[in-house]
């Protein structure tokens, strides 16, 4: 950063060291630098002005020109208000101030024209305008374009750093930096892809001249924050391709060989077929695979993830699955035991629950390599866990492990270990591109054949009585449900009591029938948990009652009924995850969404789109507009992106444009050693400085 972007904010004129305090701790503005990257979240466009008589509610700014009609004064002492009546000869509108007037009383005049802006309020059946902007109309009256309009808090408020006051000290400080800016993208960047000069686009993001120059401004900034972005991920990930070498896989192998064409339980679907190739391509160049594995709910990921694991035991390596859950860790190892029996392909299960002397003997058979593929959960990162030749890791639902875990498996080889990566939930492009941007990443967009949707009802409380017969028509089938409750930490209270006055109610309601119900939350020990989800999977129990404990791990192909209460406490991403509990069998599945009856337009949209589609992708992408990428990826993630003014949301084009940029240019010069980027890596560092490596998985 230059010396004049470095200068402490307190050195600005109008802010000194109490000013400079709160800018710091309320805003996080530190230096120039700072508060020129505080960019307006809106605009109003002071060349409009509105008709007092065609004021709305949705109306969040006004514009008026006219004339007062009366001024007064009421209430006494520290209670003193000026009100003035003010027309536009459309209609009236009081304007009011309670504070501060009495040099404003003075000016006022009933003879002259006034421009009056501020924010409308309805009070007592009239419109009211709380202390306006105020300005009298004469021939030098000069009308601005665009007033922006910043981010504040009510403290800043409180020292006069609202909107207007960090209006007026952006506006000296730009023009205190006239000569002053840098140009930070090399101009064969900006001449190609059409961008405003730096210093020009933060004139214009502040002080718009015009609605086109204004939108170049945005554009060019949310188009370099993008692309350093980018840039830096591709540059670590061509960086680590070239550093760090992988066991290549020469074959295909006896083992995958026998499986594909004797032992495959259906035929593989186009995506399928897609991303193993993917992956077979990756393996086979010598070079450690790092690949993200996205697909929805049932599409097949596990089957892909046990051919890979197939092609290492073919090259003479062992494989391991990792899952976050012993339950699931156990599912994983049923199913492939199944699928592999035929074969003569060791497999082991490792968890907390694996008895001592079971223990020593699996680290035995690994040191050996008499285990080709071992399952577990984190029991697997333990030290006394070693392999002779760990050639492939597969890790499910990656979200529910920490980097520091990862890395634990990635060093179990001289030789890293490929890793493959599996999260059902889908992930939208731009924030596959943004948070994952240095992973290889694989997309199964396809259910297999003969995989029956699942039939998404949406039911307010009216209906309740009609919901438990539903319930019980498909106990009477044969068949399972859930009922799954939201758990929110901040009223855990609340939201247990709701939980056990359901359990109670269906309890009730099923009293004398023989069917079993069971009760599942996070605050029940490890092993009553997983006793109760095992009783489910067993049809010991007919309907589970639970928290979003279930939303991952459960396969229970006869559970045809999951109903979520309270849905609109829920995003659409967890909503399809919970849906997808159900659907697994060859019957027809239901999932029923229970809300109150006011919910908000927002979460009627959430009702409508879960009703309308089973594409769980289609619902990220809903999500992602509805609620941003920090609830999608969270907090701590979207934190450590602290993206300034792009929005992934809204700009996946630009963070599409910024990376095939970012690429061509590292096509070309993989280290940035070209004169024409000199200083480019230079202003990446810069402009990422202090953010965590939270794109790394492994």
């Amino acid at each position: 950063m230059n010396s004049f972007l470095a200068t402490p904010i307190a050195y600005l004129k109008g802010v000194g060291p109490q000013k400079a305090q709160i800018l710091q701790e309320e805003l996080g503005i530190f230096t120039f630098q700072d508060l020129l990257f505080h960019f307006p979240y809106r605009y109003q466009d002071r060349t409009v002005f509105n008709q007092v008589s065609l004021i709305r509610p949705e109306d969040t700014y006004v514009q008026l020109k006219g004339r007062f009609t009366h001024i007064h004064e009421s209430g006494s002492g520290r209670h003193k208000k000026l009100h003035a009546q003010f027309t536009d000869g459309s209609a009236s509108i009081e304007l009011i101030w309670f504070q501060g007037f009495q040099w404003l009383k003075s000016g006022l005049n009933v003879q002259d024209q006034y421009i009056v802006f501020g924010k409308p309020k309805f009070f007592q059946n009239q419109w009211t305008i709380p202390h306006p902007e105020l300005n009298k109309v004469t021939a030098e009256t000069e009308l601005k374009g665009f007033q922006a309009f910043y981010p504040s808090t009510e403290k800043c408020q409180s020292k006069g750093l609202h909107s207007r006051g960090l209006a007026k000290l952006i506006a000296q400080l730009l023009e205190q930096s006239k000569g002053k800016l840098p140009e930070n993208l090399p101009g064969y960047i900006c001449e190609v892809m059409h961008l405003m000069p730096k210093p020009l686009a933060l004139q214009e993001i502040h002080l718009p001249s015009n609605e086109n120059l204004l939108k170049a401004a945005r554009y060019r900034l949310k188009w370099e924050e993008l692309f350093y972005l980018q840039l830096e991920l591709l540059l670590r990930k061509g960086s680590r391709a070239r550093k760090l070498s992988g066991f290549q896989f020469t074959e295909v192998g006896a083992a995958f060989n026998e499986f594909y064409q004797k032992h495959l339980p259906f035929e593989l679907t186009g995506a399928q077929k897609r991303v193993l190739k993917e992956i077979r391509k990756d393996l086979g160049v010598g070079q450690h695979m790092n690949r993200l594995l996205q697909g929805d709910v049932g599409s097949g990921k596990t089957l892909v993830a046990l051919l890979s694991l197939l092609l290492a035991i073919g090259n003479g390596l062992q494989g391991a699955l990792m899952a976050p859950t012993e339950i699931l860790a156990n599912q994983h190892f049923i199913g492939i035991q199944e699928l592999l029996a035929p074969m003569e392909v060791k497999v082991a299960l490792l968890t907390g629950s694996t008895k001592k002397s079971e223990r020593v003997k699996i680290h035995e058979a690994l040191l050996n390599g008499e285990i080709n593929l071992l399952i577990g959960t984190h029991a697997l990162l333990e030290d006394t866990v070693q392999f002779k030749s760990l050639g492939l890791v597969v890790i499910d639902e990656q979200h529910r492990f920490g980097v520091a875990q990862r890395a634990k498996m990635w060093r179990k080889n001289k030789i890293p270990p490929h890793v493959l990566i599996m999260t059902a939930t889908p992930i939208p492009r731009t924030l596959a591109m943004t948070f994952y941007g240095d992973l290889d990443v694989s997309v199964i967009d396809e259910l297999p054949p003969g995989r029956k949707p699942i039939h998404t009802i949406h039911r307010r409380e009216n209906h309740r009585q009609k919901l438990l017969s539903f319930i019980k028509e498909q106990l009477d089938l044969g068949r399972q449900a859930y009922v799954v409750y939201p758990l929110i930490q901040e009223s855990e209270k609340l939201d247990f009591k709701n939980l056990e006055v359901g359990y109670e109610q269906i309890t009730e309601f099923f009293e004398g029938s023989a069917y079993a119900i069971s009760m599942v939350h996070g605050k029940m020990k490890p092993q009553d948990k997983d006793a109760a989800m095992q009783a489910f999977v067993d049809k010991q129990t007919h309907i589970m009652v639970a928290t979003t404990v279930i939303e991952v791990g459960v396969n229970v192909p006869n559970a045809s009924v999951m109903v979520i209460e309270s849905a609109e406490r829920f995003g659409l991403s967890q909503l399809h995850q919970l849906r997808g509990r159900v659907g697994r069998g060859a019957e027809k599945s239901y999932c029923i969404l229970m809300t109150g009856d006011g919910i908000s337009k927002e979460a009627q949209k959430r009702m409508d789109t879960m009703v309308a589609s089973n594409d769980g992708f289609v619902l990220a992408e809903v999500d992602l507009q509805l609620r941003g990428p920090g609830d999608l990826m969270g907090t701590q993630q979207s934190g450590a992106l602290a993206l300034k003014i792009a929005d992934l949301a809204r700009d996946g084009q630009i963070v599409q444009l910024a990376r095939e940029k970012a690429r061509e240019i590292l096509d070309e010069d993989e280290n940035l050693q070209l004169e024409k980027n000199s200083y480019l890596k230079e202003t990446m560092r810069a402009v990422l400085q202090g953010k965590p490596n939270w794109g790394r998985i492994s």
